[in-house]
């Protein structure tokens, strides 16, 4: 019997394993890695610290020789006109005058007002937290991360990779104040954070094939395979729905349902969410439901209107949203649509563009919709843009992330598969697509800012430093917490980013040991890889395991601590 197709995987070659060093030993700088790469943006701001940067893919973690630099700048932000080429010295000074006396009237009249996430924000591979949002008019809180005496990391624990003989989905993975809780080969597993010991264990009757990262009353929902009814069959359809109590370490409840057509078979299942007390999963041909958080009770399912109407998949956090389908191939129109999570029934819904086959949702409140308009998407991003809706279904503005511009990132046809991007104080933030910096031996970017009343590029700007990349994790209160990828010859940085002023705080540095870095660098923000940054704790798992293609050690998962 065929076997359905497995997870999506990194390319080969790519980040789910060590490196090999490059020609000449650690250290050597590679041969030119082909074609000039993506147009430099400016270069660091005076004074501001020269880190380093990684390099391109394949090459993780290893210098490249630089591309030609291209004539070009970074996105830019929506300031004054720039003044016209060969002259205009005068007229810069004068706006430069002018923006300086608006601010501190702004500052007089009234304090700096910014917008206010109450506590996390989420993204898809982001930490579970609270709001993604926040009203602009009012003081945004302080972030709760605070800064370890010693930001010089160490490593907590490396866990090994399980023994398997094919491609497995060990998709999950979750961070609290006591316990890193991670997926693995059909099962749960919960470790402390002083050493990385187990403290429990969630056996599963079979392989998981999808989790949230939202958590709600210290729980989570997972999806998995039923046991296996034949030894041929080994991999029965993913219909099963399992929550799983974080703090206790034990299935709260699990179970399946059937067809809303009335089908004699379960439902299946390839992607699920929570929000509040909400459950909901969605199925591959359409189907879906919702349960409740606490017991498992059946709430709805969505209405499947034959061959015209199905909801796609879900996304939770603050508020429950779908993606759903109409018509056929290739005439879909798509609606994103913000769900009574009790009822399921649509608050507000927003028809896309015809011609979209996917979309995605990058935020539920705010609700932020990514899709690939025209598949203008270049380099396997998958988002072209991002629509921001208001509750009722309008339209309040739309972002185009310029092709190549930008490292947003949403993988496969998930609803909830965004990464490289977080919501907060009252705008999204993404990288700028990795660049030639003034290092001649590496590459670098930067981290921006959308509005999302208007649509438009702020002047927000965060460099990752010379030879570093900069991908966005999560919020914390007004703040963005960002992980750094390393060079060749460095371990990589957590920093926070204050909301107002942009200026970078480190939290954390991992080892440069060249052990300890082919670990690190064996996992990326880009490619199937979760990241989870809470109270000096660094935990970097996979999302799929395969067999062994090296000698060289293989984790499921590493760590780190910094004091």
């Amino acid at each position: 019997m065929s076997t359905p197709p497995p997870p999506s995987q990194p390319p080969s070659g790519g980040f789910g394993a060590p490196q090999d060093p490059p020609p000449g030993g650690f250290g050597a700088p590679m041969p030119p890695a082909g074609p000039p790469s993506p147009p430099a943006a400016p270069h660091p701001q005076a004074g501001q610290p020269a880190y380093g940067y990684p390099q391109a893919d394949p090459g993780y973690g290893y210098p490249q020789q630089p591309a030609a630099p291209a004539p070009y700048a970074a996105p830019a932000p929506p300031a004054p006109p720039a003044p016209p080429a060969g002259g205009g010295d005068k007229r810069t000074q004068l706006m430069i005058v002018g923006a300086a006396l608006l601010a501190i009237v702004l500052i007089v009249g009234g304090g700096l007002w910014y917008a206010s996430g109450d506590g996390g924000g989420t993204t898809a591979q982001g930490d579970p937290g609270a709001s993604q949002g926040g009203d602009k008019n009012q003081p945004a809180a302080a972030g709760s991360e605070k800064v370890p005496a010693n930001p010089r990391s160490k490593t907590l624990y490396n866990h090994p990779a399980p023994t398997v003989t094919d491609l497995v989905s060990v998709n999950g993975s979750w961070l609290t104040d006591t316990t890193y809780v991670k997926s693995d080969v059909s099962k749960v597993v919960g470790y402390n954070l002083v050493d990385g010991g187990k403290k429990w264990e969630v056996p599963l009757t079979g392989e998981i094939c999808g989790a949230t990262h939202h958590v709600s009353e210290n729980k989570t929902a997972v999806l998995f395979r039923p046991t296996p009814s034949t030894a041929e069959n080994k991999y029965p359809p993913c219909t099963e729905v399992g929550v799983i109590d974080l703090e206790a370490g034990k299935l709260a409840w699990s179970g399946n349902i059937k067809s809303a057509n009335g089908g004699d078979k379960p439902v299946q299942f390839s992607e699920i969410t929570l929000s509040g007390k909400t459950v909901a999963a969605a199925g591959v041909s359409g189907g879906g439901a919702a349960w409740n958080l606490a017991d498992g009770k059946n709430l709805w399912q969505p209405k499947v209107d034959g061959d015209s109407c199905r909801d796609t998949g879900y996304a939770g956090g603050e508020a429950l949203a779908a993606i759903r389908k109409c018509g056929r191939h290739p005439n879909y129109t798509l609606h994103a649509q913000l769900l009574d999570p009790a009822t399921g029934a649509p608050t507000g819904s927003y028809k896309l563009s015809p011609g979209i086959e996917y979309a995605h949702i990058v935020s539920t409140q705010p609700f932020v919709v990514a899709a690939d308009v025209g598949d203008n998407a270049k380099g396997g991003k998958g988002v072209s843009d991002l629509f921001v809706v208001d509750p009722k279904g309008e339209l309040k503005a739309r972002i185009p992330l310029a092709a190549g511009t930008f490292a947003a990132k949403c993988g496969s046809t998930d609803v909830e598969k965004c990464s490289n991007m977080v919501v907060g104080n009252g705008k999204i933030y993404v990288p700028a697509a990795e660049h030639q910096g003034q290092s001649p031996t590496g590459r670098t970017n930067e981290l921006l800012s959308f509005d999302l009343e208007t649509g438009k590029q702020t002047t927000d700007r965060a460099d990752a430093g010379e030879r570093y990349t900069m991908f966005p994790l999560r919020m914390d209160g007004p703040n963005i917490i960002a992980y750094k990828v390393p060079p060749y010859d460095k371990g990589g940085q957590i920093v926070s980013i204050d909301g107002t002023t942009m200026k970078e705080t480190l939290l954390m540095e991992n080892p440069a040991d060249r052990d300890v870095r082919r670990a690190e660098t064996s996992f990326s923000p880009e490619f199937s890889s979760e990241l989870r940054y809470r109270n000096g704790k660094l935990f970097m798992s996979k999302q799929n395991v395969s067999k062994p293609y090296s000698t060289d050690p293989e984790y499921l998962f590493v760590s780190f601590t910094a004091s």
